[in-house]
C-alpha cells in the first residue's frame, strides 16, 4: 500500500509497478481502475501518481487517453492536477466513513441504494446532458468489457452508478452517492464479491445496465426507474442467496 501523510504534493510517489492491472485502452476503464485503487486506500491522500508517459506505457495506450481518465477522476474530486508538479490524490478517507463501512451490512447497503437510486434514475432521465449520456455510455462499455473479471467489473460498475448520480445535476446527490460508493469499495466487501459476481450474474447485471442506459437516452423516466428497481432487487436477491451458501 502506498501511504503518505500531509498535504498533496508530498515527495513520495506511486511507482508504475504499483498501478492497477490494465483493463483495456478506454479512458473510462482506466479511470475505474484508478478510482478503485484510491477508494480502497492503495493510493492514500497526498500520493503523487506516476507520470502520464509511465501510465500510458503501463496501460498500453496513449497519453491523451490517460489525460482523459485523469480528467474524469479530477471531476469526481479524487485527484488534483498541478502543471509542473504532477497529479495528486485529493480524496481523504475519513475515520467516520471507515467506521460506517465496517458496521453497515451488505443488505443494509442495498436498502439504502433502493431508497436513493430510483430517484437518481428519475432525475437523470430528466436532467442529463448529451455529454453526460456519452460518458455513461463509455463507462457502460467498460463494464461490459470487464467480462468475468470481478474486480474490473466492480470498479467500473461503481463508476457507472456514480455517473448516474452526476447526471442528476444535483451536487448533493453526487456527494451522497460518493458516500455509498465509499462503503461499496471498502475491503470488507471483497470476499462477498467472489460469491456474488458469477459470470452469469455479471451478464445479467450488464443487460440491466444497457436497458437503463437506453431508457435514459430515450428520456423514459418510468422505464429508468423500473429498471433500476429491478436491478437492485436482483442484487438483493443474489446477496441473500450468496449469504446462505
Amino acid at each position: 500500500m502506498v501511504s503518505f501523510g500531509g498535504d498533496p504534493g508530498a515527495d513520495a510517489e506511486a511507482r508504475p509497478t504499483e498501478l492497477p492491472a490494465s483493463v483495456g485502452e478506454g479512458s473510462a476503464a482506466i479511470a475505474a481502475r484508478l478510482r478503485q485503487a484510491i477508494l480502497d486506500g492503495t493510493y492514500a491522500f497526498g500520493a503523487r501518481l506516476p507520470a502520464e508517459r509511465d501510465m500510458a506505457r503501463h496501460f498500453g495506450t496513449s497519453r491523451s487517453t490517460i489525460r482523459e481518465a485523469l480528467r474524469q477522476l479530477e471531476e469526481q474530486r479524487l485527484l488534483t492536477r498541478r502543471i509542473g508538479s504532477g497529479t495528486f490524490v485529493s480524496h481523504r478517507i475519513s475515520p467516520d466513513g471507515d467506521y460506517i463501512a465496517e458496521v453497515t451490512s451488505p443488505l443494509e447497503l442495498i436498502d439504502v441504494r433502493l431508497a436513493v437510486e430510483p430517484n437518481i434514475a428519475r432525475l437523470a432521465a430528466v436532467n442529463a446532458t448529451a455529454r453526460d449520456l456519452d460518458r455513461v455510455g463509455q463507462v457502460m462499455r467498460a463494464v461490459e468489457a470487464a467480462g468475468d473479471d470481478r474486480e474490473a467489473f466492480s470498479a467500473a460498475d461503481e463508476q457507472f452508478h456514480l455517473l448516474l448520480a452526476e447526471c442528476t445535476r444535483n451536487p448533493l446527490m453526487v456527494w451522497l452517492y460518493r458516500q455509498i460508493n465509499d462503503v461499496r469499495g471498502h475491503r470488507q466487501w471483497h470476499s462477498m464479491k467472489n460469491k456474488i459476481l458469477t459470470p452469469a450474474r455479471i451478464r445479467d447485471y450488464n443487460a440491466q445496465h444497457r436497458e437503463l442506459y437506453d431508457a435514459l437516452r430515450s428520456r423514459d423516466v418510468d422505464g429508468a426507474v423500473a429498471t433500476i428497481v429491478r436491478h437492485l432487487e436482483k442484487a438483493r436477491s443474489d446477496l441473500v442467496g450468496a449469504s446462505k451458501e
